[in-house]
C-alpha cells in the first residue's frame, strides 16, 4: 500500500466528535437550564418578601416603585425585569392592601383606600372598611382577574428544552401594615 492512497477511516474522528458534541452540549445546556430554573424558583420567594416589606413602610401611591424595587431594579421607570429571569417583571408583582384576613386566610381588600397614611390611621381607629391592616404581595400573572403562576421560559429555545414548560410556584406574603409612609 502506498502512502498516497487514502484510508477508509479518514473523517471518522470528525463524525465521532459531532455525535459526542451533540450529547455533551445537550447535557451542558440542560445543566444551565436547571440552574436557571432553581434560581428563578428561589428568587420568586425573595421578590415577594421584598415587595411586602417595602409595601408596609411606603404608601399606596408608591406601588410602582415598590414593584420595581422588588425585582431588584430600584430607581428605574417603566417595565423592568428580574436580572437573568425575564419571566418576572415588575408587572408580575401584585400588591393588595387588606382590611382583614378571614379564618380561611383569604384577604378582605380595604375599600376605599385612604388618601394618605394619616387618613389610614383615622380609618383604623374608627373601624372603617377602608383601613389598611395588612399588605399582601404575590408574584403572578393577572388573567381575567385571577392570579395565575408565571410560566418558566427556557433560555435555549430548541428541542428538547422547548418541551420544558413549568409553572413557577406562586409565592404570597402577608404582613401587618406598619407606618405606610407616615413619618
Amino acid at each position: 500500500m502506498s502512502r498516497t492512497q487514502t484510508s477508509p477511516q479518514r473523517g471518522a474522528a470528525t463524525v465521532e466528535f459531532a455525535l459526542v458534541a451533540v450529547a455533551f452540549l445537550t447535557v451542558i445546556f440542560g445543566i444551565i437550564e436547571m440552574g436557571r430554573l432553581f434560581y428563578l424558583w428561589n428568587t420568586v420567594q425573595e421578590v415577594t418578601r421584598r415587595a411586602a416589606r417595602e409595601a408596609v413602610v411606603r404608601y399606596v401611591w408608591d406601588a410602582p416603585a415598590i414593584q420595581r424595587y422588588a425585582v431588584f431594579q430600584p430607581g428605574t421607570t417603566g417595565d423592568v425585569k428580574l436580572p437573568a429571569a425575564g419571566e418576572i417583571s415588575n408587572l408580575a408583582v401584585s400588591i393588595r392592601y387588606l382590611n382583614n384576613v378571614d379564618a380561611s386566610g383569604a384577604g378582605v381588600v380595604a375599600d376605599p383606600l385612604p388618601a394618605d397614611p394619616v387618613d389610614n390611621i383615622t380609618a383604623c381607629v374608627s373601624k372603617l372598611p377602608g383601613c389598611i391592616n395588612f399588605v399582601e404581595a404575590s408574584v403572578c400573572t393577572m388573567q381575567n382577574g385571577a392570579c395565575t403562576p408565571v410560566q418558566y421560559v427556557p433560555l435555549f429555545d430548541m428541542w428538547p428544552f422547548s418541551l420544558f414548560a413549568v409553572d413557577i410556584p406562586g409565592s404570597t406574603v402577608v404582613m401587618p401594615a406598619e407606618s405606610l409612609g407616615l413619618l
